[in-house]
């Protein structure tokens, strides 16, 4: 909830339903992943969270708010994972196909790390579709290797940042879509966000990523809106 970009971004509601409803509802449809939890933080700005949780009867665990990787490998341990699927909360709009299919390559290559967006250089993948896969031995060990603070608070970075030893892998696709930007950070992604969830209503689809392309080329105004970021912002040490 403590967002400097967008403070409570995760519980804005549109059409009367909060973005991280909507994001659990999409993420409960890809059909390899056991179990939905969400990983906040233990601070008290972040109470709403749990009791919305609680409300809507999802798993919920508390943890560091800036060691995120220890929250990760705790909430990892305390629910039993062998493998962990790290879906961020400002990606509502997560296509649960893709979840399944980062999953799928992740056993395929034996990895220990596959994603579909990072690297950043190499993705074909729009941001807000991210999907991160990697065992609990490969998190184990990070968490008693990494000392860096801001790789920490990244989770994933000491993955595929370093030649660490990690086998990684990049689910890459023949469409070329890592132009468009429908996660949410800033308030002029919540409106492109917005616009494309009422237009999911309204056309009465679910809406996979090709779904969400077609809107945005349609829709050149509303894809402007929040062209001028780019994915990776904020990941720069400060």
């Amino acid at each position: 909830m403590g967002s400097t970009r967008l403070p409570g971004k995760v519980l804005e509601e549109v059409c009367g339903k909060a973005l991280l409803k909507y994001q659990i509802e999409r993420v409960q449809r890809a059909t390899l992943l056991d179990e939905v939890v969400v990983a906040t933080s233990v601070l008290a700005q972040d109470d709403i969270i749990a009791e919305f949780c609680d409300k809507h009867n999802i798993a919920c665990f508390r943890g560091s708010e800036d060691d995120v990787l220890a929250r990760y490998y705790e909430c990892a341990k305390q629910y039993g994972a062998d493998i962990i699927v790290r879906l961020t909360a400002d990606c509502p709009l997560l296509d649960p196909n893709i979840i399944d299919e980062v999953v799928r390559l992740f056993k395929a290559e034996n990895a220990d790390y596959a994603s579909n967006t990072t690297p950043l250089e190499t993705s074909t993948f729009p941001d807000g579709s991210d999907v991160e896969v990697f065992s609990m031995a490969a998190m184990e060990r990070a968490h008693k290797e990494c000392k860096d603070a801001h790789d920490r608070e990244h989770v994933t970075f000491y993955f595929w940042k370093y030649d660490n030893g990690f086998r990684t892998a990049q689910l890459i696709q023949q469409e070329n879509w890592s132009k468009y930007r429908f996660t949410v950070d800033y308030p002029e992604d919540l409106e492109v966000v917005s616009f494309i969830l009422k237009e999911f209503n309204s056309r009465h689809i679910f809406g996979h990523i090709a779904d969400i392309i077609e809107m945005l080329n349609s829709n050149k105004e509303i894809a402007q809106k929040n062209a001028k970021y780019y994915a990776g912002i904020g990941w720069e040490k400060k």
